[in-house]
């Protein structure tokens, strides 16, 4: 694609990075084959290639955003199934970002839209204050249907209907690994993770220790940054990466790290990304360095090996979530490990698809986001699962939502098939097994 951006524009790193992706685009339209949105809305500026030509006139020509542009961008899941599709190698990721943080600093959007992203970023992050928002959720899901606003009505209707206990697991501190220490690992608990489901760190901590592994909570980690990041809001995502690469290379400079481990993907793939987030920063090098060690639970397990599991008669559905396939390019670990754990691994049809939940999609986007859920569960309930497992709490929450098929996270049933406790959310429905 031709570009026609000044030189006083390069200067801008973030501008010169978009006019490195703009140029790389060649118009192909093979990315609107993969395009849930474009799929969904049959719009061409709903796909990569008409977002792509919005963005490029935003930029080169330094407009004030207008609402078809921030609509359509607004629309993009960011699940990046056009990476994946796309010969070109255009890094869209990249570019919707900055696109997303040209808009928020420059786009004036109507209060009720800032007054509800106001409120997602100083919630979600936060595992105490987002405990506080289930609970007020819990109690007013009764109510949803006299609330006129379609975005509260799905905050309302998301809401689990049981809060875990708080973990303390997820507190900072050391656990030593089981018999001979193989490696010493950072776990990332996350934020809103830690509210909604503290089985999945508990079950990752077990598994990793009895693996060898000594597991590190460090102390000042906290959310990734991915839910402000993904919403424009540049300052806040790189205040809360920032703590986090000096929490973990506080433990690289000290005992040291052989890995820092997610086992939430939708945090991992912004975790990777570190390095570029940060590249024109004091903290460059050691966010590099993080981003160098941050890998996906499966990632690890593969590397160290999981033992054989004794055959389980439980038919697994397996969800691919979209930043673990598309955004990290993790495909097959997953699958592999389960099926070296004793399950039968079934995938559905279309599982390079969104499921719509996309961090803070399904809340913004409630309408397109059902639409993309209704057609997941149709394709995971078809393969008939006795559990469907995925690799992102978001993703679990969101198809959870759908289905009374039991839904957990792919760590959870190695941890079981290897020594641990029966998942929590298999208890009742699974006879037997």
């Amino acid at each position: 694609m031709q570009t026609h951006f000044t030189e006083a524009q390069l200067a801008d790193p973030g501008t010169k990075r978009a006019n490195e992706i703009l140029r790389a685009c060649v118009h192909c339209g093979f990315c609107t084959a993969t395009c849930p949105t474009y799929q969904v809305l049959g719009d061409e500026l709903d796909s990569p290639r008409g977002r792509i030509y919005l963005i490029k006139d935003m930029l080169e020509n330094e407009r004030v955003p207008d609402e078809k542009t921030v609509k359509h961008i607004d629309r993009c899941l960011s699940c990046l199934a056009c990476m994946t599709t796309c010969p070109s190698g255009v890094h869209y990721m990249h570019l919707v970002d900055h696109a997303r943080a040209y808009i928020d600093t420059h786009y004036t959007r109507p209060w009720h839209d800032r007054a509800l992203r106001w409120v997602l970023a100083r919630i979600l992050p936060y595992p105490g204050r987002f405990r506080l928002a289930l609970l007020g959720a819990k109690i007013g899901r009764p109510f949803r249907g006299l609330i006129p606003d379609a975005r509260l009505r799905a905050m309302l209707e998301m809401a689990p209907r049981q809060i875990p206990p708080v973990s303390r697991n997820d507190d900072p501190q050391v656990f030593p690994a089981q018999g001979e220490r193989k490696m010493r690992v950072a776990l990332m608990t996350g934020c809103a993770q830690r509210a909604l489901n503290t089985d999945i760190n508990d079950a990752t901590i077990r598994l990793l220790r009895r693996l060898g592994c000594e597991v590190v909570v460090a102390k000042g980690q906290g959310c990734c940054g991915a839910l402000t990041h993904h919403m424009g809001k540049e300052a806040e995502a790189h205040g809360a990466a920032g703590a986090n690469i000096r929490a973990w290379m506080a433990e690289v400079n000290g005992p040291g790290l052989d890995a820092v481990v997610i086992n939430t993907s939708g945090c991992g793939t912004t975790v990777k990304d570190y390095g570029h987030m940060f590249r024109n920063d004091a903290l460059a090098e050691d966010a590099a360095k993080v981003s160098a060690l941050a890998v996906d639970v499966s990632e690890l397990l593969q590397r160290i090996g999981l033992p054989e599991g004794a055959p389980k008669d439980l038919r697994i559905g397996y969800h691919a979530a979209c930043s673990l396939q598309h955004g990290q390019k993790v495909k097959d670990a997953p699958k592999a490990l389960l099926k070296r754990a004793g399950f039968t691994v079934a995938e559905p049809a279309d599982s390079h698809l969104c499921c719509g939940s996309a961090g803070t999609y399904n809340l913004l986007q409630p309408e397109i986001s059902g639409k993309l859920k209704d057609r997941k569960v149709r394709t995971l309930e078809a393969v008939k699962p006795d559990v469907i497992a995925a690799g992102n709490i978001g993703c679990m929450m969101q198809i959870g939502s759908g289905t009374g098929v039991p839904v957990v996270h792919t760590v959870e049933l190695l941890d079981w098939a290897t020594g641990g406790p029966e998942p929590r959310a298999l208890k009742g429905h699974i006879g037997g097994a």
